[in-house]
Formats: C-alpha cells, sequence, structure tokens
C-alpha cells in the first residue's frame, strides 16, 4: 500500500466551492492549505477552480459546466492530478474520473498520501496502511482490477465469487489483520508509558507546521526532525527533559489540521492516547498565520473528541517574529479596523484576558521570550509534581516569572 515519491513535481488543479459553511474567503483559504499539502506530496499547483454551490452536486461535486471548464484544461495543459477539497463519494470519484481521464484524488486522501510518505516507523507505517484501506475499501469498483484471482480445483467449482467480491474480501481481511496488529503494539505502547514512572507527563499539541518539533529540539536539546511542511512529524517522540532540576517527560505528537479524516483519527489512536495520558498541554500556535484563531478551533475540537480538551494547558504563541500586522489608516473612515491590524501587545491583552496566565507569546527559533516560558512550564510542572509528590517540594521553589 504505502509508496515512495520521486522528487519530480506532479502538475495539478484545485477543485473547491463556496457554500453557506464557507465562504469565498473560507473557500480560499481551505484552497491555500489544500495547495501547501499538495506542495508537501510532491505536486506542483497550475490552476484553482471555485464554484459557488448550495450544496455539491451528488454526481460530479461541481456542475457540468464547470467540469467541463476543468477537462478542457487538464486537457490543454497536460495536468496530471485534479484534487478536490472535500472528500468525494465513490459514485462521484468514479464520474469525475471519466470526464477528466486524469487522477481524482480528494483531500482525504491527499493527506493520506503524506502520511504514507512521512510514516518512518514501523508503527507509523502500520497505521496509515490501515487508514488507507478504510478509506479504499469503499472505492475498489474502477481502483483496480483484482487483487488476487479465485483459485479452482475441487469444491470450487461453479460461480464462486465474482472479482470485485474477492477484492473486498481481501481488503477486509487485510484490515482485521492490521487492527490486530495495531492492537498488539498499542498494548506494547501502553506498558512502555507505565514504565516510564511517575514523572510528570506534558504533551506538545497543535495545528500542523506550528513549531511544535522545533520547540521541542529548543527544551530538550535534541535533533528531531523539522521542516516548513505539513505533517513533518508523524511518529510521537518523548524525551526526559529537565528544568531547573526538576525533570518531566516532553512528547512531540502528530499536528492536526482541519478536515482531518476520520480513519486517522482512529488509526493514529496510539499516538493520541499520549495526548490523553498528559498532565500538561502545551497548545502551540503559529500567531504569525492568518487564520491562527480557526486552528486554535480545529485543534480543540479534536481535544474534545479524544476527551483532552479540559486538560491543564498552556496557550504558546510561537513565531512572533515573523507576525506583522496589516496597516491600518485612522484617518479612514470606510475601511473597518478588524482582528489583521491588531498589534502584537493587542493580541497579548486579548488572550490574557481569555486564559489569564495560561498564555505565552514566543519565538522557538529566536528563542524570544524564552526564559518567560521556561519559567512558566516549571511552574505548571511543579504545581502537578507538588501534588503527587507533597513531602519533596522543597526540592523545587517557586519561581517568580519575568514580565514580558
Amino acid at each position: 500500500m504505502l509508496e515512495t515519491k520521486t522528487n519530480t513535481y506532479e502538475t495539478a488543479v484545485l477543485i473547491g466551492i463556496i457554500n453557506q459553511s464557507q465562504d469565498e474567503e473560507k473557500s480560499k483559504e481551505y484552497l491555500d492549505e489544500l495547495e501547501f499539502l499538495t506542495y508537501t506530496a510532491g505536486g506542483e499547483v497550475l490552476k484553482r477552480f471555485q464554484q459557488k454551490l448550495d450544496k455539491p452536486n451528488p454526481k460530479t461535486f461541481i456542475g457540468t459546466g464547470k467540469i467541463e471548464d476543468v477537462r478542457a484544461y487538464i486537457e490543454e495543459h497536460e495536468v496530471g492530478s485534479a484534487i478536490f477539497d472535500d472528500e468525494l463519494t465513490p459514485a462521484q470519484q468514479k464520474n469525475i474520473e471519466k470526464i477528466l481521464k486524469c487522477k481524482v484524488v480528494d483531500r482525504t486522501y491527499l493527506i493520506l498520501d503524506i502520511f504514507a510518505q512521512r510514516a518512518q516507523t514501523s508503527y507509523a507505517r502500520t497505521q496509515v496502511e490501515l487508514a488507507q484501506y478504510e478509506y479504499l475499501l469503499p472505492r475498489l469498483v474502477g481502483l483496480w482490477t483484482h487483487l488476487e484471482r479465485q483459485r479452482g480445483g475441487i469444491g470450487m467449482r461453479g460461480p464462486g465469487e465474482t472479482e470485485i467480491e474477492t477484492d473486498r474480501r481481501i481488503v477486509r481481511d487485510k484490515i482485521s489483520l492490521l487492527k490486530k496488529k495495531i492492537k498488539t503494539i498499542d498494548k506494547q505502547m501502553a506498558v512502555q508509558r507505565g514504565n516510564r514512572g511517575s514523572l510528570v507527563r506534558v504533551a506538545l499539541v497543535g495545528y500542523t507546521n506550528v513549531g511544535k518539533s522545533t520547540l521541542m529540539n529548543v527544551i530538550s536539546k535534541s535533533d528531531i526532525f523539522a521542516e516548513n511542511k505539513l505533517f513533518a512529524t508523524l511518529d510521537t517522540t518523548v524525551r526526559k527533559v529537565v528544568i531547573n532540576n526538576l525533570p518531566f517527560l516532553l512528547s512531540d505528537t502528530v499536528g492536526f489540521i482541519r478536515k482531518l479524516p476520520t480513519q486517522l483519527v482512529d488509526s493514529f489512536k496510539s499516538t493520541l492516547d499520549e495526548v490523553r495520558e498528559a498532565d500538561l498541554l502545551l497548545h502551540v500556535v503559529d500567531i504569525s498565520h492568518p487564520q491562527f484563531q480557526d486552528h486554535i478551533d480545529s485543534v480543540n475540537q479534536i481535544l474534545t473528541e479524544i476527551k483532552s480538551v479540559d486538560k491543564p494547558t498552556i496557550m504558546v504563541f510561537n513565531k512572533i517574529d515573523k507576525y506583522h500586522p496589516e496597516d491600518y489608516d485612522e484617518t479612514d473612515l470606510i475601511t473597518e479596523r478588524t482582528e489583521k491590524h491588531f498589534s502584537l501587545d493587542e493580541w497579548k491583552n486579548t488572550w490574557m484576558s481569555k486564559v489569564g496566565k495560561d498564555a505565552i507569546f514566543i519565538s522557538a527559533t529566536e528563542k524570544e521570550n524564552w526564559e518567560q516560558f521556561r519559567n512558566k512550564v516549571y511552574n505548571s510542572v511543579r504545581e502537578i509534581h507538588v501534588t503527587r509528590f507533597p513531602y519533596n517540594s522543597f526540592l523545587y521553589p517557586d519561581i517568580e516569572e519575568i514580565g514580558e
């Protein structure tokens, strides 16, 4: 199932819709993210197509006129892939492939493809493969002619199974085997987590590409892979960290994203267990991203799904060195001043009023406000540690935080 990619970029077009749930600005934002996903997967976007629709066309997702425009462009420019911003039904995918005569991919499978590229360990590869098979099971018709032909022989004569029924059975068997394998590894990982002792556990969570791995490297002085692409980290990394003689465990987890495929949430259960079992969450946010508040909501939605949204959390607003508000002319009586014009201080006041002392604004790469960050993490870990081990609280004094 897992395939490796070459370094050559595959040309692609993006297709999205504008409706009541996502206006033109939101649709553009989703397509921006889809383009970044495409680049991460090894593709080059040549053109975007958008259409206003109350609801997706049940046969071709977009209207017949627009799909003809897409077909003409693909044919003229010899485009390799058409990538849709929402998950397509098996019927839609089959119909669109007949019309466009090129590879048709939706957002869900694009994310699965990136995960397949990024999976390094046997466990991560197993998780991704399970998610891929669960996605492909209802889409078997037309995807391949056969997986394995039914053998004849004694007791096997007669009509037997059709080719597609055989394929489905083989895929279901494969899913069952992968689930058993993951269940076995989950038990092993649960034992490993149990063997870590009573150290306080801290987990980095956040939207993909917000700088979690960079932050992990700086805090733990380790060398974890980090780059400016989505889902640079798939495998959970756990490091023992010591701040002012106070030890704790810090884990870097997979980044979240809007419209995260349910197959991945299910198959990455053990990875998310690091979040579930954490005593403290560091919710890392890229404040330089124009839609960072939507990112926060997306992460909180997934945290709610895995019953971890109420854990003690420090909001870590990262990349303050890259934050640049849009200019605003005070004499302009027509243009309304909005959040995109907020200064960094205004954002600080906004979020300090929301979460109080549980917010910090830093730059992990430039180490801006680094001591304040370390002290805030230390005091939060100490509070949990002292509750757990009240008899040795004198070993770890409270540290007064330095003002920014």
